[in-house]
Order: C-alpha cells, then structure tokens, then sequence
C-alpha cells in the first residue's frame, strides 16, 4: 500500500512540473476592458529573477514602465535597430512595421513560453499593452506565470475620463497618483481636475495669493457641515481653517507623472457661477461688491475679465491639455437682472437676455483660449444663448445636452448624470454611507451606450468619449472616493474601450471576480457586492400573472425562498427561474453560502390587486421628467425600486391627485399607495394622504386622512406606505389626494386596491 501511495504521489508530482498547462486550466485570462481579439494557448511564459527587456528606440521611456511590474526585474533595456534577428528569450517592445497591419492606437501582445513581445505604432498602444500585462499580473492566482496567448486590441473612443472634485473635499497629491495608477491600469486616459468651486480653490495663482490664503480654507472640514452652517471662509493659518491647494510645482508635477503613464490632465476653472469663494475674496468682481452674496461674477465689469485671462495665463503655463475646462453650469443669473453694468453690457453688445449675457462671456473666454492655441470644454448648460463655435460639450444632465450638441455639429463627451454620476447610491442607500443621492448600480453604469440613436448617423463622430463624475460633497476622505468610484470605473472603463457588440454583461461580471483580487491586492478600499437580494415583479395583464424575478450582486449565487410567508432556511426551495404567481403572495427569499444565510432576508408582496388595469384620471398631471409609464403607471401591478430614476415611480410637484374609475360600484375593503422620501434631491413625504369615494365622479366625500410621521429632517432613503382601511364602502370613483406642503417632489408608483 505505501509502494501504491508514493507511486501516486510521484505521478502527480510530475505532472505539476512537465504539465503547466494543466495549472491553468482554472486560471484563464481576464482582461478589462475586453480586448478586441484574444486567443489563449497552451503553456505558461515565467518571470524570472532578471529578465532581459529589448525595446525600439522609440519606446525607451516606456521601457521604464516596467519597472512597476511586480515581478519584472532588470538592469538596462537594450536597444534593438532590427526585428530581423531578435533573442529568443525575454520582454520585447517593437515599433510596429507594415506587415504588422496594426491600427495606428492598437497593440499587439504575444506571449508564449520564452518570451513576452509587444507590437506597437505609438507609445500611448505600449502604454495599453503594458497596462494588460500588470492586469494578468495582479489577478492570477501566481502572478509570476503569465498564461500563453495571442492578443490584439485597440480602443472604442478616444477619450476615456474620470473627473474628480477636489473643491468639496480637498485630497492630497499622494492619492491623486494612485488615482492616476488605477486609471492606467484600466485603460482611462483623461483625468479631469475639478480645482475649483463653492467649496474651496485648490490651485496657486501666483497673481492673486488671496485665492490660496482665503479661498481654499473654511471654518468647516465636512462639506456638509460648512454648507449648512453659513459657507464661510477662514485666513489660511487660522487654527480652524479647513482645506489646502496645491502648489503650481505639485500641480506640474501631477502632470508629468501623467502624462509619462499616457494620461491627459484637464483643469476646470468655474466660471461665471459656482464661485462662492473667489468673490468672498474678490467681492468687487460681483455684482453687488459684497462678499457672500453671490456667486456669479458681474459680466458687466470688465475687471472680471482682467482676472479670468489672468488666471488662465498661468493655467495654461501648468497644463499643456488641449482642453481647459471652463464649468459654465447652474448660473443663478439674478444678480445680473438688477445690476447696472449687467444690463449695459447687454445693451451695448446688442444681447438679448441674460442667457445671451452668459453666453457672451463663454465666448469671449472661448476666443481667449483659442489665441492660445487651446479649446474651451463645459458642461451642457454652455449651450443656453448660444454656444461658442470651437467649444465643446460635456453633458452632464442627462443625455439631451449632448445630443443636441453633436447634432448642431459640435464635439461632445458624455457624462450623463443617471449613468455617470459616481456620486450617486450604488445600492439599497440604507446602510450605506450618506451620498447625493439616485441610484447607479454596476450594471447600469456596464449597460450605458454613449452613441444615443437619437443622435444623426453622420453626426455620431462628434462622440469623442466618455467620462464619469465624482462629486465628492459627500466623500470626506480618500478611503470613502475610493468606494465610490471602484469597481464602477471597471465597468466604465468597458464601455469607453470595447467595441458594443463585444461587450457582454454576464462575461463582464465573470470576468470581474478575479479583478477584486487585484483590487485586494492593490489595498482599494471598493465597494463589495451586496449578499442581500432584489426582487421585482412585472403582472402580464393578458395572461393575468405576475412574474417575480430574484436576483443578487453575488456572481452565481445560491438562493432559496418561501411563499408561504415563513423565513427561508438552507432548506427552502432553490430559486433556478423566475417565478410565476397567480394570486397575491408574499416572497421571502435570502442568499445562502455553506449551507450558511449570508445577508438580510428580503420580503416582497405581489399585489393582484382589483385596481390593476383601471382607468385613473390625472387631477394634477405628472411633472414631464418623471412620467414612468405615463397614466398607466399608478394601476399596473408593478412597483417602484431603490430609485426614483428607474422608470416605475411617477414625479408630481404639487399636490399629488388622482381619481380611478372602477366603471360601476364595488365594495372597497383595503387602499394603499408608497411615497417615497430622499430630501438631498427634493424628494419628500406628502404631508398627508386622504381618499375620497364618490358615485357620479363629481361629488365626493372624505372618507379617511392618514397623516405622514417621516420627519423631513431624515436625509435617508425612507418608503412609506400609506393604508386605509375602508370596510367594504361601496364606490364607483376613489380619489387619492397628497399634500405637497414642502412643494419639492411627490413621487409614487403603485395604487393597490382590495
């Protein structure tokens, strides 16, 4: 039996070392983004102790690029003048040649058991390659093996953006880079720099020091905090000053650093609104000449423009971007109504309104970058009065700026708040950190096309990319940026590189598991995927069913529900398919690991309800940006989810008030309708709800009025449900009134009716 044993033991001990290609037979590659073409093979290449490094004479910068690598190690990169006679071993970077047939931005990545050759027009394509390399380094199981494979690849768009607001929380130069190191790592090539705003100016200028001694500090460190105790600012040196800004030698160097790893650092400038902080320090250059008052520069004082061009000469001396970023959003153009040098500069400029006022100052702002060999970028709102003919767009209220835009000609980035606004929930918001507000899940940031149809066929190349935002008002730290942004830049990163037709969610989520070793390998503080489940039911009026389908963040996992309303344990049925219910029922149903329940145990109603498919009368029509499914919304057996965006709920401003028509009388026991409440955006709680029954739909009479008991103070998500129970009253018509006393969003999505 011993002699058995150790025969056994020896063979598998030498499969393990002349047979490497079946340790990978688990370990296969997983490359985000997807690469345009990827052939794996069999064998291994195995970095050794010191490798030898070859490269062309024009990617000896990026040689140095490797030395980053965790297990790429060594002494000089020779120099290589042919492709005719190369080693036979070792790390090679080659200038691509004809017979190549190589895209101008693609890369070629060959990798078999002697040695690792990259094939590349231009060193932004090596940059990509190598950024492939560290990818497999990091998310193989041993990443000193780099399983054998033919790839070649090249991106979707040409601009690949994240922007960060350094102005609502000020981080240092340190994390900025490691910002920088994750981008690379997946293939973004824009770092857009929010530096100033509101909240703070974060960049030196040497012309005007109060920017960087009064401007970049407040009197507190939460945004928040300072927000709703006044916005004020405080001397640089004050012991309770908050803030910082960076140096114009930080700044410079920031830059250098990305741009040696292929990324362009584009500075934002706000103007003419969002500053706050500039006029607390230049009061003269507002409106009223008083600081905390407004937070529009005065178009109609020429010292304004003095400082702008001022500032921008020294912008432009720190960063070589095409682009300079001017904001140009949200302009509160009030102060400008009442102020003299306002209206006389629309006058003498034959402008027609203060839209064209605003739109005069991007211009001009506009023709200054041009005489400098650059181009203005802002956001969508730079289009009110007319944009300027060399701008370029950034949409960021949603996808209606930038279509406009590409449409009228001009050059667009998308950056859409519902799909790009990494300030927004990426969960259930409770228990989760407090954060602006929305809902924007992993999948639906995967699920973006930047190309609207709604855009013209030979419009569409005016799309240069895409770009997600992070607003940071509610991100106090580096840690909390981090959770914000990762993994969603992964499936941002997929949607600006690979080609539509190559992407594929479920081989994204497959992929994606092996990236959170990288991401624990790298100590990212990302967000993990939820063991909680989401449940959502859709009635099918025609067959009369409702079908309930249960899904989780957890790749491929194991849940089990009930339907007769009792806790599901290891025991209960295995959910394998959508389920299939004829009358109201109630699913429980919980994510299960070793035989172990692993997170909350979710409850959800299907309502079968007599209500469904009614005619509903709109008293005050729903507000045009939150129509769901129109008047077929209220009565149609589906509800809402975490989010008001999701195209269930219904928005109302005033008082929400609607009456159903059952079309003869019926005898009512039980009504019910949610609200919804998320005060960071306006969404509230109706102060009361009360239903009214009437025969003739012209007179009716109050039959019950409960009130609401969610303070509007309570800044979480927060659902309510409002029931009334009507003992079997007998009625044709039911109104349903909520009071809108804190005249912000009345948001509901379902009417049921027993």
């Amino acid at each position: 039996m011993e002699k058995k044993k150790f025969s056994t033991g020896l063979f598998l001990w030498l499969i393990l070392c002349f047979c490497p290609a079946v340790i990978f037979a688990q370990d296969s590659l997983s490359i985000i983004p997807a690469p345009t073409f990827i052939q794996e093979r069999t064998g291994y290449f195995q970095y050794p102790e010191m490798v030898d490094v070859y490269v062309s004479q024009d990617f000896a910068a990026e040689s140095e690029l490797l030395r980053s690598h965790p297990y790429i190690h060594f002494e000089t990169a020779h120099k290589v003048k042919s492709r005719k006679k190369l080693p036979e071993k070792g790390i090679f970077l080659l200038q691509a040649e004809a017979e190549d047939r190589l895209p101008e931005s693609a890369y070629q990545l060959e990798v078999d058991t002697d040695k690792i050759m990259i094939v590349a027009h231009n060193r932004m394509a090596v940059i990509h390659a190598l950024a492939t390399l560290m990818q497999i380094a990091y998310t193989q199981t041993d990443g000193r093996l780099v399983p054998a494979a033919s790839i070649k690849d090249e991106p979707k768009f040409n601009y690949r953006g994240l922007m960060l607001d350094v102005s609502r929380h000020f981080y240092p130069i340190s994390f900025l880079k490691r910002m920088l190191d994750l981008m690379v790592l997946y293939k973004l090539n824009t770092f857009h720099w929010h530096l100033t705003d509101g909240a703070g100016w974060r960049l030196e200028i040497k012309k005007y020091p109060a920017l960087t001694q009064k401007a970049a500090w407040r009197n507190y460190p939460q945004w928040k905090d300072w927000r709703n105790q006044g916005g004020r600012y405080l001397e640089m040196g004050d012991p309770n000053a908050s803030g910082g800004y960076y140096t114009q030698a930080e700044a410079r160097d920031l830059v250098a650093y990305a741009a040696d790893r292929g990324i362009t650092v584009i500075p934002e400038i706000e103007i003419p609104g969002h500053s706050e902080e500039v006029l607390a320090a230049f009061p003269h250059l507002s409106c009223s000449g008083e600081p905390y008052k407004n937070a529009e520069f005065c178009i109609g004082n020429e010292e304004t423009f003095s400082f702008v061009t001022g500032v921008l000469d020294e912008v432009l001396e720190i960063f070589p971007s095409t682009y300079i970023h001017i904001g140009g959003d949200e302009v509160d153009k009030k102060a400008w109504k009442g102020c003299p040098k306002c209206q006389d500069r629309i006058r003498n400029e034959n402008l027609e309104n203060e839209e064209g006022l605003q739109s005069y100052a991007i211009k001009r702002v506009g023709a200054y970058l041009k005489e400098k060999g650059r181009k203005l970028i802002g956001w969508d709102e730079i289009l009110e009065g007319g944009l300027a003919p060399d701008a370029t767009v950034m949409s960021w209220r949603g996808e209606k700026g930038g279509v406009e835009a590409a449409n009228a000609g001009h050059d667009v980035i998308m950056t859409p708040g519902s799909y790009m606004y990494f300030d927004s929930y990426q969960s259930n918001p409770i228990g989760q950190p407090e954060a602006m507000g929305g809902l924007l899940t992993l999948e639906k940031v995967y699920a973006y096309h930047p190309i609207s149809p709604d855009i013209a066929a030979d419009k569409q190349a005016h799309i240069l990319g895409v770009q997600a935002n992070v607003w940071t008002e509610y991100m106090p730290t580096q840690e909390q940026v981090e959770y914000m942004i990762f993994p969603r830049a992964i499936a941002l990163a997929e949607v600006a590189w690979t080609p539509t037709e190559k992407r594929n969610w479920q081989d994204f989520r497959k992929r994606l598991q092996k990236h959170y070793l990288l991401l624990q390998r790298l100590n990212v503080n990302y967000y993990r995927p939820s063991y909680d489940v989401d449940m959502t039911g859709k009635y099918d009026t025609n067959t009369k069913k409702a079908t309930v389908v249960i899904a989780s963040e957890q790749y491929d996992p194991e849940i089990r529900y009930t339907t007769d309303g009792s806790e599901p344990t290891r025991n209960a049925t295995l959910y394998l398919s959508p389920l299939s219910l004829l009358n109201t029922t109630t699913v429980k149903a919980a994510v299960f690991k070793d035989s172990v329940r692993f997170g909350n145990v979710k409850e959800f109603t299907v309502d079968i309800h007599k209500g469904i498919g009614k005619k509903i009368i709109y008293n005050n029509k729903w507000n045009d940006s939150y129509p769901a499914h129109a008047d077929s919304t209220l009565l149609n057996g589906q509800y809402g989810g975490l989010s008001y965006g999701d195209g269930e709920w219904q928005g109302f401003l005033g008082d929400f008030d609607v009456t159903l028509d059952f079309e003869r009388r019926e005898e009512l026991h039980q009504v019910k309708l949610r609200f919804m409440q998320l005060t960071g955006p306006g969404v509230y709680m109706p102060s009361s709800v009360k239903i009214l029954a009437s025969d003739d739909g012209k007179h009716f009479r109050e039959l019950q009025r409960v009130d609401n008991d969610v303070p509007a103070t309570d800044s979480s998500l927060r659902f309510k449900t409002f029931s009334f129970d009507l003992q079997g009253r007998l009625a044709r018509y039911i109104r349903v009134i909520g009071k809108n006393d804190r005249k912000g969003f009345l948001f509901t999505d379902e009417i049921v009716v027993y």
